[in-house]
């Protein structure tokens, strides 16, 4: 058996650098449709630097340089240089927050004379190398608690970093390393978690002042609180596996929720959500008891989640009204049909969604868009480029982006698979987690399905920062992925 090297050309994943090359050849395209005013008649003004075209094609050009650069230096150096490029990328991130100028509300672009860098868009490139090289140490072990906590402070470190400089938005990408944590074993308790508080905190919010037709109670607490209920029961089924526990606690937990409910209705009107606290209390006391009965550690987790559940739900309320920023609450608001406010913190969606709806099913035509073109949409070139594209192009054209969008990122899960070690494999799916992450929120973003957060689409919204930082990601993964011993037999 012996390892196979070859050339460094013909070990690069060529398919992906042309799926690179067509993502961005579109986005230039679409942020053309997005700056081009009906007074521009010659295609080369796109080329212009006064123009933002021109300035991306730039950025492109550079990135392309970078690229280049990138897949000459050797796999080990990443490793090696990785802490140096973490410290160094929390210390500009903290220097920021000090020396940036306000933007909006935000201390994240550094400026030299006319041009601006945003640092936190080159820490997902530092966080990301970091995390893999501690992930690919020979010694980790992810049911080690002391490599599972440093591994979770080594994401939360620049999220805080982030959030100093009051760039909420960009600081939540960086919950999608967690996707690398679960790939490499660990338990899935944590994505539940993450999962049931937006399911706990939309619900809870979103019918907090909903009453029952004939309870004098609300709706929002009440189905949370089954809610927490249904889920640690089922964990007990399909995590602990225990049928005996399961059956114990699902006839108690229905029962104790449908019995005071029928109570309150035809016997004596009485708060019925005194019962669901004390039923969730009885949960988590009967897992705690169950662990000095078996020691088995799952029953642990399951208390802890019931706990955990209880308190995050608590705190819904007070972090809506006392925490986020007012134009934060408002969005939300927005999104979950609270409020409608189609002239202040719901027109950029409100508008996206006309200029998508208007393209119909083949569009209007590459710069033939009306929306765009006289400007209706806010920051149309930007986070909410993907409205020029539904007008311009169309249904159809839309479907091409996404599912093209989406074989890029198998494309990147499937070189994270074919990786024989773990750095290289934990560096892969986070550079697919952060792509995916991006894709989703943005389109979700710009379609109404989650509240505007300021985040870009790879490779389409307009930004140097933005897109130079992805390649970075993008092309240091290919050099490692060209790394990687293939063996022949």
């Amino acid at each position: 058996m012996e390892t196979r090297r070859g050339n460094i050309l013909g070990r690069i994943d060529w398919l992906t650098i042309a799926l690179f090359i067509v993502l961005a050849t579109m986005g230039w395209l679409a942020i053309c449709g997005a700056s081009h005013s009906y007074i521009e008649t010659n295609f080369l003004e796109f080329f212009e630097q006064g123009e933002r075209s021109g300035k991306q094609a730039l950025w492109i050009g550079i990135s392309l340089f970078t690229g280049i650069f990138l897949l000459a230096i050797p796999k080990d150096t990443y490793r090696n240089l990785s802490p140096i490029i973490y410290i160094v990328a929390i210390a500009v991130g903290i220097l920021t927050i000090f020396i940036a100028e306000d933007t909006k509300g935000s201390h994240s672009w550094i400026s030299f004379g006319s041009f601006k860098i945003q640092p936190a868009e080159f820490m997902k490139f530092a966080t990301t190398l970091m995390l893999a090289s501690y992930i690919g140490q020979r010694e980790f072990n992810i049911n080690n608690r002391k490599d599972i906590l440093r591994s979770i402070a080594i994401i939360m470190l620049p999220m805080v970093v982030i959030v100093a400089q009051n760039e909420t938005g960009s600081a939540l990408v960086y919950l999608s390393l967690f996707i690398v944590l679960y790939r490499e074993g660990m338990t899935g308790i944590f994505l539940l978690m993450a999962v049931s508080a937006v399911v706990y905190f939309v619900v809870g919010i979103k019918f907090d002042s909903t009453m029952f037709d004939n309870l004098p109670i609300a709706i929002g607490p009440y189905a949370v609180t089954v809610l927490i209920l249904t889920f640690s029961t089922a964990m007990i089924k399909f995590w602990c596996k225990n049928d005996r526990t399961f059956l114990v606690l699902a006839i108690t937990n229905i029962a104790g929720i449908l019995l005071p409910y029928w109570i309150s209705i035809y016997l004596f009107e009485f708060n019925i959500m005194i019962t669901q606290y004390l039923l969730l209390i009885f949960n988590a006391v009967y897992m705690l008891l169950r662990i000095k009965l078996n020691k088995e550690k799952k029953n642990l987790w399951i208390a802890l989640y019931l706990i955990g559940s209880m308190a995050f739900y608590s705190s819904c309320e007070y972090v809506m009204h006392n925490i986020l920023e007012p134009h934060q609450k408002v969005r939300i608001e927005v999104l979950l049909g609270l409020k409608e406010d189609l002239s202040g913190a719901g027109y950029n969606v409100h508008q996206s969604k006309i200029a998508i709806g208007s393209g119909g099913l083949a569009g209007k035509g590459f710069l033939k868009g009306t929306q765009t073109k006289l400007k209706y949409v806010p920051e149309q070139d930007t986070d909410f480029i993907f409205c020029t594209i539904g007008e311009e192009q169309g249904f159809l054209g839309s479907t091409f982006v996404l599912v093209f969008f989406v074989v890029f990122i198998l494309r990147l899960v499937a070189l994270a698979e074919r990786q024989n070690n773990r750095f290289g494999r934990a560096y892969g799916y986070a550079l697919a987690s952060i792509f995916f992450f991006h894709f989703a929120i943005n389109i979700g973003m710009v379609i109404g399905f989650v509240p505007v957060i300021g985040i870009p689409l790879p490779f389409f919204s307009y930004g140097g920062s933005s897109f130079l930082g992805f390649s970075i990601l993008l092309f240091s993964f290919l050099r490692i992925d060209a790394d990687r011993e293939e063996v022949r037999r």
